[in-house]
């Protein structure tokens, strides 16, 4: 009854304001749904590489960098200006090389041939992330360079052949051999008369381009030539090698005018574009840079902390960018030396990423260890959690929004204060990595999950355990129903319901794969599953009825591991580990109705969806995340149900007039709650539900 006064009295107020807020209803119309789209509406992204960064290399104008990561299969693009990442390209090998074409509108990438295709090079679109071509008859290419014009490309490879491939078609125009092992880097002249080689046969070669003949064999270093560079003039070329030298050679007639002895391997050779200085990068993680007048040293650049294995200096020499094995990329300033910004935020993969009740925050997870908070509007860095021993796999937020909890490989669950990032608990007992944890909806328990099949449920306040419930080995999954009488657990073996109360099992579903991933609907009468896409299961994503136990549907789409399942009121999204992809569906039919297939790096991890569902976030395997606009958010709706009702309406008016960022009530994100977001509410009501 209250409720009803609430809404009459709303009405007759909206009705002497018509006239004032007229102007508004234009703009408050309830949009209908996106179209399927393959790159999701990304309003923030960070990223890194795992483990490698194998290449770098800056955009002909100098306003990008790309970065290449062996490990994690991925091209990242990067905006000079503020170290923003804008765009991942993500390759099915491990990428060696890459270089940008010299208009800037391609970029050619060499990989790990991962079959018996001999597809070990391709041209990606630059503007779109879209592959253009692929080049087929080389087998692991290890690396490339654009002839100065644009209208060849040469490659590298294992297999200890030179490639000469006409951009414009593909067309291989001529395979250079004489290597007697991989080549490892290729380079023009600046004028484009001449190409070099380096191979693993400690050689350099050099190349007439007007007939592609052997034009002399340069000898001398006693390992691996790893990388070689002409200067600005074309009258020098300069090759690195593993031996710990770097050898300046004159073009024209071959003879040996420098050898600068390095503390380590010399990974990478490179001319500032002025010409004034060469730089290398080293096995000792340090660059060093020399003047090429007289081979004196200039600087030594120090930050990596480990061995750097790819540099570039920008168009007007002023900087220069580097990848290490570190994960790294970093931009330095070249007169002084001096590191200018880390372009990569993360090492390793992204494992969890979940939202704050109130949607403010976002936190993830990684392999690194660490649990790091983040700002939900902007990406900008809270808080990094450090206390684990090994790879974070599950964070949760208590309903309240104060604590955080995280599970982890080092078998540990911890307790974390959100407002200042200081643990408080650190629960020990589990025999397995800590897969999965989960708040009850009423803040009071913790549960975790572990792949010793024991799920603990501990008392939030105080750590203390409850009881202990036998599942089956693999558990990889927990999620609590809406009203917190339930919680769902997968494993191996089977997908588990259990009473909060007295921990008994209530029923197993035979769900014919691992469960990877679960999630309760909305109203908590249907439980989505991911598996892990075993040969033999009938599919990897499927829904059932939490009351009988029964099948609703299988879904199908994904091919390999669904990783992470969410709910958004009659939707559920789910995130491709294996097929790279975000997938929405019509929960009531089974219907696929939007697929991302870009942005999405080498697979994804985990995703979710903000508390008033506007957003959602997706942690990926290539030491990346994002978040970005749902699709089929229903303006309105502030509690992330889908469905527009006096909830709703009410949690507009217990906020009317509030002020600040990424407000649950906030439906226009004008920054004010006011009479524009209830007229959103009234407009929309009844939707969704």
């Amino acid at each position: 009854m209250q409720v009803r006064r609430v809404r009459r009295n709303l009405a007759e107020e909206s009705y002497r304001l018509l006239v004032r807020l007229m102007l508004w209803a234009t703009l408050l119309l309830v949009s209908s749904p996106l179209a399927a789209q393959n790159r999701p509406d990304i309003r923030w992204m960070l990223g890194g590489h795992v483990v490698s960064v194998s290449a770098v290399a800056f955009s002909p104008d100098g306003d990008y960098i790309a970065s290449a990561g062996y490990y994690d299969k991925t091209v990242k693009i990067w905006r000079v200006a503020d170290g923003q990442l804008v765009r991942t390209i993500g390759e099915v090998g491990g990428i060696h090389a890459l270089a940008f074409s010299p208009d800037g509108q391609f970029l050619a990438v060499g990989f790990e041939d991962t079959g018996a295709l001999l597809q070990a090079l391709r041209l990606w679109r630059v503007a779109d992330g879209q592959p253009v071509r692929t080049f087929t008859g080389q087998y692991t290419v290890l690396s490339v360079a654009f002839s100065p014009n644009g209208q060849y490309l040469v490659s590298g490879s294992l297999d200890h052949t030179t490639r000469v491939w006409r951009v414009s078609d593909g067309t291989q125009i001529r395979s250079l051999s004489g290597h007697a092992n991989g080549v490892n880097t290729v380079a023009f002249s600046p004028d484009g008369s001449f190409l070099a080689t380096g191979g693993g046969d400690n050689r350099v070669k050099l190349f007439s381009t007007s007939n592609w003949s052997l034009l002399r064999t340069l000898t001398g270093h006693t390992s691996s030539v790893l990388s070689v560079a002409f200067s600005r003039d074309g009258e020098y070329l300069a090759s690195g090698s593993w031996d710990s030298t770097i050898r300046l050679w004159r073009v024209s007639d071959g003879s040996l005018v420098r050898l600068i002895n390095a503390p380590s391997a010399v990974y990478s050779v490179a001319f500032s574009p002025d010409g004034q200085y060469l730089a290398a990068a080293l096995g000792d993680g340090t660059i060093r840079l020399w003047r090429v007048s007289d081979g004196g040293m200039v600087h030594q650049l120090a930050g990596h902390t480990d061995s750097v294995r790819s540099i570039a200096f920008s168009p007007n020499s002023q900087l220069l960018t580097s990848g290490g094995f570190d994960g790294t990329v970093r931009l330095w300033r070249v007169a002084d030396g001096s590191q200018q910004r880390i372009l990569t935020t993360f090492a390793h993969e992204v494992s969890s990423v979940v939202f704050s009740p109130d949607g403010h925050y976002l936190a993830s997870g990684s392999w690194d260890s660490t649990i790091r908070l983040w700002r939900a509007s902007d990406g900008t860095l809270i808080h990094t959690l450090s206390g684990h021993t090994d790879a974070v796999r599950s964070v949760a937020f208590s309903p309240d929004g104060q604590w955080l909890a995280s599970g982890g490989r080092d078998r540990t669950v911890r307790l974390w204060q959100v407002r200042d990032g200081r643990l408080m608990y650190t629960l020990s007992g589990h025999a397995d990595q800590v897969t999965s944890v989960a708040f009850s909806p009423d803040g009071q328990y913790l549960a975790s999950g572990s792949h010793d099949g024991q799920i603990r449920l501990w008392q939030a306040s105080d750590g203390s355990l409850i009881r202990m419930m036998t599942a089956g080995s693999g558990l990889s999954a927990l999620a609590f129903s809406p009203d917190g009488q339930y919680l769902a657990s997968g494993d191996s073996f089977y997908v588990a319901l259990w009473r909060v109360a007295d921990g008994q099992l209530i029923r197993r579903f035979n769900f014919f794969d691992s469960a990877m991933a679960i999630a309760f609907s909305p109203n908590g009468r249907t439980i989505g599953v991911g598996g892990a896409g075993m040969i033999g299961s009938p599919a990897n994503l499927a829904l059932w009825q939490v009351e009988n136990g029964s099948l609703e549907r299988f879904l199908e789409g994904h091919s390999g591991s669904v990783a992470s399942v969410a709910f958004y009121g009659s939707y559920l999204a789910s995130g491709g580990w294996f097929d790279r992809t975000v997938r929405f569906w019509r929960a009531n039919d089974g219907l696929q109705i939007t697929l991302y297939d870009q942005e999405m790096g080498n697979g994804v991890n985990s995703l979710c969806f903000s508390p008033n569902g506007r957003l959602f976030a997706v942690g990926r395997r290539d030491a990346s995340l994002f978040v970005a606009r749902n699709p089929f958010w229903q303006q309105g709706d502030t509690d992330g149900n889908g469905c527009i009702n006096d909830a709703d309406l009410l949690q507009v008016l217990f906020a009317f007039g509030q002020t600040g960022v990424n407000l649950s009530a906030d439906m226009n994100e004008d920054g004010i709650i006011d009479d524009a977001d209830l007229l959103i509410v009234l407009f929309a009501f009844g939707e969704g539900c």
